[in-house]
């Protein structure tokens, strides 16, 4: 389970490209606890111990060789023990204790700075695209593959809970791809990403997409290693999301506001967006544009371009 947002994340995690059979990678975490009593100074105390126990393995490896190794990490929290009094006249306190706990996006963040440098060492241009489900990332991303595909060497990452759809997609548009299936899971991490890269073997001088799971939270939490993290939202969505998620947008670089052709049709206001936007992020460059009638992509080919060493 994931330690920051609560969801399942790790339970079923895949990564496959188009046409492979499932179950190539698993990671598994069971969590258990216990509780134990002792005396001290004649009174009774009572502590709880959780342990989280991790493994990953490749299941057609181990199948076949029938081997089945798992490798555990165990973590216990020496000071997260209560303390039950029976006798009640009894005043103990622990005033100097100071309990400190583990920043729990601490291996992301050190895993992330691993991709980061492989990605400059290798010059590898590493995006991170992040949005609602319905934004328009694929379509945004299927179009600029399209377009400009012969220019640019484009490598994929797709983040969803489940399906190879996006992948397929991606795959028919011309780039190679794989899929990251997150399983209960609500975004991407770098150790995801560290294990993607390792099967597209991206070469030199390229442009890694990382589709995100469509979630405007907790992807906004969690670095992968990119240099940039684009944010993409649609005038279908209201202009005030950047208020309503604002750490997205305050971790961003980008912002694209997508399905333009849908103006006339629909209550948005783009100067409004964009103010709200840019109280929260004042470093943030704008991109209006349509995926569908292909008005604005010029520009973000442009920058697309610009950012390539």
């Amino acid at each position: 389970m994931c330690d920051t947002c609560g969801c399942g994340h790790g339970d079923g995690v895949t990564i496959r490209k188009p046409g492979e059979l499932k179950s190539e990678n698993h990671l598994h975490e069971h969590v258990h606890s216990h509780t134990h009593e002792h005396d001290h100074n004649g009174e009774k105390h009572s502590h709880e111990h959780s342990h989280v126990h991790t493994h990953d393995h490749d299941h057609n490896q181990d199948h076949a060789h029938g081997l089945h190794s798992h490798d555990h990490d165990h973590h216990h929290h020496q000071n997260g023990h209560s303390h039950e009094h029976h006798n009640a006249s009894h005043d103990h306190s622990h005033g100097k204790e100071i309990e400190i706990e583990q920043d729990i996006l601490g291996k992301n963040n050190l895993l992330a700075e691993r991709n980061r440098g492989f990605f400059e060492a290798k010059n590898i241009l590493a995006l991170n695209l992040v949005s609602s489900p319905g934004s328009g990332k694929t379509s945004l991303l299927e179009k600029t593959i399209k377009d400009i595909g012969k220019e640019i060497k484009f490598y994929v990452i797709e983040g969803d809970q489940q399906t190879m759809n996006d992948a397929n997609r991606i795959d028919q548009a011309g780039a190679p791809v794989v899929q990251v299936n997150t399983g209960n899971g609500c975004h991407l991490d770098s150790d995801m990403i560290n294990k993607a890269v390792k099967e597209l073997n991206i070469p030199e001088n390229s442009v890694l997409v990382i589709e995100n799971v469509g979630n405007l939270v907790c992807p906004s939490l969690f670095d992968l290693g990119e240099a940039a993290r684009i944010v993409v939202i649609s005038t279908t969505e209201g202009e005030d999301k950047p208020l309503k998620y604002p750490t997205m947008f305050e971790t961003s670089d980008v912002c694209i506001i997508n399905k333009t052709d849908l103006l006339p049709y629909v209550d948005f206001n783009m100067e409004k967006c964009k103010a709200y936007a840019m109280q929260v992020n004042h470093h943030l460059k704008f991109f209006e544009l349509s995926v569908k009638t292909g008005e604005g992509m010029d520009v973000w080919y442009n920058w697309l371009k610009g950012k390539i060493k």
